[in-house]
């Protein structure tokens, strides 16, 4: 059995030659800057219409107290955040269910969804946009917009 196993080896030797790092991959292979550039404003475009749809929805299902918070240089979770009101229980779960029907008839998915059974704060996970539905006294409670809205502490430069 050794020996079958020693034959084996002289007759079939390891490759042992390294990958190629980094450095030394081929030009074409990698991609360019111009591509990420394409792929960023590409990016950027889908997110306007996302942001746009989401804000026409709520207006179109008269929601109160529509705020958008650009969150780019805050967070790494999201690009932006709306958070907006309704006027009941029975508002808030319409509205979050015609921006979920909305965002699928659009292309973008099934969202993820916290919250809908009870209707105080539902919040609904569009990728890129966060959306927060709030009654009126729950968002006077939290007071979200406060927490993500201030600017950073600046370090004074000595």
């Amino acid at each position: 059995m050794l020996e079958s196993r020693e034959r084996h080896q002289r007759e079939h030797p390891l490759n042992r030659t390294t990958a190629p790092s980094a450095h030394e991959v081929a030009p074409e292979a990698t991609p360019s800057a111009d591509a990420s550039e394409d792929e960023q404003s590409a990016a950027a475009i889908v997110n306007l219409d996302l942001e746009r749809l989401l804000l026409e929805r709520l207006d179109d299902e008269k929601a109160q107290d529509i705020v958008y918070i650009d969150l780019k240089d805050k967070s790494s979770v999201a690009d932006g955040m709306i958070v907006a009101s309704g006027r009941s229980h029975r508002h808030v779960g319409a509205m979050a269910d015609h921006l979920l029907r909305a965002l699928k008839d659009a292309g973008h998915g099934k969202a993820r969804v916290e919250g809908l059974p009870h209707c105080d704060w539902v919040l609904i996970d569009a990728g890129d946009v966060i959306v927060h539905l709030f009654r009126p006294e729950v968002r006077a409670f939290y007071n979200i917009e406060k927490i993500w809205s201030v600017e950073p502490p600046r370090r004074a430069v000595n």
